[in-house]
């Protein structure tokens, strides 16, 4: 199983999920490029540095590297985007797919109005161009990722202070670069490849469970599960009783969730 963390955290939001399920899975959880002790490439001029399907790759590489041909993907905001293009990219290799907190990036930009532009003002404040949203955030990262974490439903005493430690020291200037250019991305050359797929009608064909937190912005914006049935054939979806960070705020149930998932026989 691989795990792939969101926004502005690493692989370290597992922290309490993965000793879990690692009771009945082999665990994989990486740094999505840009973020944590992952390489930060420079962004090129158009954005596919950190496109969804160059970081998608990169996960099907690790896999490949580690000798598991086929495996099942979880991510948490930006990871669950990155999962969804692995399971249009990498059809024979994805089994099952478990997004946390999220519609499609293509379904936000489709649908947006101002409850989630207030909500979520950082999409539309990382695409500025370079480098106006990163020399902002770099006049006090730390004060930034606090706010950001904290804003979300989720209170920021929720971090294990050991975790929120290793957020903070890993997002350097490297990293702000590099995760305005992941919102750069899904603000341009992924919805090209999303509308690709769309106009082609190419949508998940592996069972997709949408967990998202009931005390959220996806829970007051969307009915999460039937968007997700709009680009996926197989899915089942619950709120959990949360704000943003589910495996962080409630990994007992989250846990549990995701184990009943991967352990269930396809239909």
């Amino acid at each position: 199983m691989l795990l792939l963390h969101g926004y502005p955290q690493t692989h370290a939001m597992w922290h309490l999920v993965a000793p879990a399920l690692a009771e009945d899975f082999t665990i994989v959880a990486t740094d999505l490029r840009g973020y944590g002790d992952s390489s930060k490439p420079f962004g090129k001029e158009d954005h596919s540095t950190y496109s969804k399907r160059a970081m998608a790759a990169d996960q099907a590489t690790v896999m490949e590297s580690l000798g598991f041909d086929s495996f099942a993907v979880v991510g948490h905001d930006r990871g669950a985007r990155v999962g969804h293009r692995m399971a249009l990219d990498f059809p024979d290799r994805v089994t099952k797919l478990a997004v946390l907190d999220v519609v499609p990036t293509r379904h936000v930009f489709e649908t947006v109005g101002k409850d989630l532009a207030t909500a979520y003002y950082h999409w539309f404040f990382f695409i500025q161009p370079y480098d106006l949203p990163e020399t902002l955030i770099g006049a006090d990262p730390a004060y930034y990722l606090r706010k950001k974490l904290g804003s979300w439903g989720t209170p920021l005493e929720t971090f294990a202070p050991e975790v929120l430690a290793e957020y903070e020291r890993c997002f350097d200037a490297a990293t702000i670069h590099a995760s305005c250019e992941d919102y750069r991305a899904a603000a341009s050359i992924d919805l090209i490849h999303d509308e690709r797929d769309w106009d082609e009608a190419r949508k998940v064909e592996h069972p997709l469970l949408a967990l998202w937190g009931g005390r959220g912005v996806m829970e007051k914006t969307y009915d999460v599960e039937a968007v997700w049935r709009e680009y996926a054939t197989d899915v089942t979806g619950k709120p959990l009783d949360a704000g943003r960070f589910l495996a962080e705020e409630r990994p007992g149930e989250t846990t549990r969730e995701l184990r009943d998932f991967l352990n269930a026989d396809p239909a």
